[in-house]
């Protein structure tokens, strides 16, 4: 019977790690499953700080200076911190400073709380001062002017730890650190603020917000930094990423594996495990604090992780932006408008108002240009808007931004030639030259002209460095990523809190973008439309891994786009139906906006009732058509493929998506894994609208449900 029993648990810890979820973990202490209790707390003595919200605890021990010393996951039980290093870095006026941190560890392989007190301060370093508790604030006052998903505020605490300079020559210069701790998520946000209160300008030569001395996670004898897996027990992220990769981990200029020399009993024999992390942009110097003045470095975001599974990693991060990114859960359903003229806009307004659309965004190639500030063109506009407006339709544009040639004046200036030319898309404005500064304010002033409600910035700022000494927002090469970083921002800050919705190609969501390409290549559009329905199924599957389904958009040419013959397009659309509606539904049944781009959303009144049709079913689920999904099998062209989205907080559990690429219907018995539903022992499942059969789920939390899904087609469960 021993054995029995041990292969029985066998079985399902295989099963459920085969789902992402951990055996250590039950549905009712899953924080991803059901809400944690436990607020935020703060802590403070005169010989510690104790940050804890029952998900995770981050401890500082204060001596002569202060130390962070632990740094545990209470999901795991997995404790980070193995070495006390400095809280961050920061080099003023060309000399480098660490601030805060505790020296005379000499085992770094792991950390006694008994060697703490003979821990001494550095003598050029900062010291920790004192300590202040607030709760946490807004970082942009949002404003949801369309369908959100979540519209609360997170709660939580902020600790402020406060360092003054023990070098005579830094008289009157503060260093904040900040922590910001949030409630029923395992999540840190930190950043440092450098505040000038003394006599005279100061320069930054860059910063390090954030130095961690992790347990490594894998040892090898021989091996080097980049050759050998990082901490997986954590997840870092902060607002200083871009290059167009529509993923966060491609995009990321900060996160910092780094090799550590004080670690003498690792078993790499050059010291070479990955096991220090340090947070940083690269290419930030020379910035000048005025007197009274500061500088606030990135803020990063520190996830503590309970599992090495995609698609449990993928919802702890969806959740993480859910939680303080709340405007990514907007999600309006809009129309891709191509037009040649004013009459072609209202018409598109009428059909967006009469088939349940919400939105209707002006396309590339359009007859708008938002650069025109003559009176004649931001009267047209609001009118236009007004219009909109009047029948419950937002209106947006798109304007092109980067990957465009101004002049040499204006361009991007190469460090090596002297020359424009050389930036990340070729030709590229600076944002910080007069052209650039004038951009922005152009773009302000006309969404206050014309109340636009939508805003796609095409080819935002990628990044790019300048070597311009004449452009007026950057001084030269060092400080022109960093300022240039810094205008773009305040424009989305100040769009997203005036309600103004932004499509951007980059990521940015952290400072105000609402959605994102899922990631595609142009020219599949080009391709015939069952091929498209593939590709577009396999392009949801893998860029919702780590983004939710608001924070991307895809793609349906109703009109030529990138070549391709007429089995590429949908238009006449009265003559493609079945391709319409199936590729509504493919995209709508993810949660995923699609930018249906063409002159009209219907061409008859078939078409229209098919639009209709698709529209009042994602309305009626969308909520949990909105809740994450888990992803059950990616689009082969073989077999069945399918997604289930999963909401233990709503009525409907989840619901699933199933689809047969096949040109003869199947029938196939489907694993559902139910676990982050929120359902133990029951779920009612019903096939599109029938009637609804009980199911009792295994131990492993999932049911197997028989199922018929058409010749090149599709179905949908509901589970309750």
């Amino acid at each position: 019977m021993k054995k029995v029993r041990i292969v029985v648990h066998l079985v399902i810890a295989i099963a459920l790690s085969h789902w992402g979820i951990s055996q250590n973990i039950s549905p009712q202490k899953d924080w991803l499953v059901n809400p944690i209790l436990e607020k935020s707390s703060i802590k403070i003595t005169d010989s510690q700080v104790v940050l804890d919200n029952g998900l995770l605890r981050r401890s500082f021990f204060i001596g002569e200076n202060i130390g962070c010393y632990d740094y545990f996951n209470h999901s795991s039980q997995q404790q980070l911190i193995r070495s006390v290093k400095p809280e961050g870095r920061v080099k003023i006026n060309h000399k480098s400073y660490h601030i805060g941190g505790l020296n005379g560890q000499t085992e770094n392989a792991y950390l006694k709380p008994e060697w703490l007190k003979n821990f001494k301060k550095g003598s050029t370093d900062f010291v920790y001062q004192s300590a202040e508790i607030k709760p946490i604030e807004p970082f942009i006052n949002w404003k949801a002017s369309t369908w959100t998903a979540n519209r609360q505020k997170p709660t939580g605490k902020r600790l402020i730890l406060n360092f003054i300079a023990q070098d005579k020559n830094l008289t009157g210069i503060k260093i904040q650190v900040n922590y910001e701790l949030y409630d029923g998520i395992p999540l840190l946000i930190k950043w440092i603020e450098v505040i000038n209160n003394s006599a005279s300008i100061i320069t930054v030569d860059g910063f390090v917000n954030e130095i961690l001395g992790l347990v490594e996670e894998e040892s090898a004898v021989v091996g080097k930094v980049s050759e050998m897996k990082v901490q997986h027990g954590i997840y870092l992220e902060t607002n200083y990423a871009f290059n167009n990769a529509m993923r966060y981990d491609i995009s990321d200029q900060t996160t910092h594996w780094l090799a550590d020399s004080t670690y003498t009993s690792q078993v790499n024999y050059n010291y070479d495990t990955p096991c220090l992390v340090e947070i940083y942009p690269e290419k930030v110097a020379n910035i000048k604090i005025m007197q009274g003045s500061s500088l606030k470095s990135v803020r990063t975001h520190e996830l503590l992780m309970d599992s090495y599974d995609r698609q449990r990693r993928g919802l702890m991060i969806r959740k993480m932006y859910r939680t303080i990114a709340p405007w990514t859960t907007q999600n309006p359903i809009f129309m891709h408008l191509v037009s040649k003229n004013d009459e072609q806009v209202l018409k598109c307004i009428d059909q967006c108002a009469a088939t349940g659309y919400e939105a209707l965004i002006l396309s590339f190639g359009s007859h708008l240009n938002m650069e025109d500030m003559s009176e004649e063109n931001l009267n047209r506009w609001k009118k236009i808007a007004e219009k909109a407006h009047s029948k419950g339709i937002q209106i947006g544009g798109y304007s092109l931004f980067s990957s465009r040639r101004i002049d040499d004046e204006n361009d991007v200036v190469d460090s090596v030639t002297g020359k424009t030319g050389h930036a990340f898309f070729g030709n590229a404005p600076c944002f910080g030259s007069k052209w650039g500064l004038a951009y922005r304010d152009k773009i302000k002033r006309f969404f206050e002209e014309t109340h636009f409600n939508i805003w796609e910035n095409d080819g935002p700022y990628p990044g790019d460095v300048c070597a311009s000494t004449t452009h007026p927002g950057h001084e030269g090469l060092a400080d022109s990523q960093w300022k240039q970083m810094n205008i773009q921002k305040e424009l989305y800050h100040w769009l997203n809190e005036r309600g103004v919705y932004i499509n951007a190609p980059d990521w940015y969501f952290l400072d105000g973008t609402h959605k994102i390409a899922l990631g595609y290549r142009e020219v599949n559009f080009s391709l015939s439309r069952s091929q498209q329905r593939i590709l577009n199924r396999q392009n949801i599957h893998d860029g919702t891994q780590e983004k939710t389904a608001s924070m991307s958009w895809g793609f349906v040419p109703l009109t030529q786009y990138q070549g391709g013959g007429a089995d590429a397009i949908l238009e006449p659309l009265s003559q493609h139906l079945p391709d319409y509606e199936q590729l509504m539904m493919i995209y709508y049944g993810a949660g995923v906006q699609a930018c249906y781009r063409g002159p009209q959303l219907y061409d008859t009144d078939i078409t229209k009732a098919v639009v209709q049709k698709s529209i009042n079913w994602y309305k009626k689920y969308r909520d949990v058509l909105n809740a994450d999904m888990i992803q059950l099998r990616r689009a082969d062209g073989r077999d069945w493929d399918g997604l289930i989205h999963v909401a233990p907080n709503l009525a409907q559990k989840g619901l699933a998506m199933l689809y047969n690429p096949t040109t003869e219907t199947i029938e196939r018995t489907i694993t559902l894994p139910l676990y982050y539903t929120g359902l133990s022992k029951q779920a009612r499942v019903r096939e599109k609208e029938g009637v609804a059969k009980t199911y009792t789920l295994n131990r492993d939390y999932s049911i197997q449900v028989k199922v018929k899904i058409p010749a090149e087609g599709y179905t949908w469960l509901v589970i309750e």
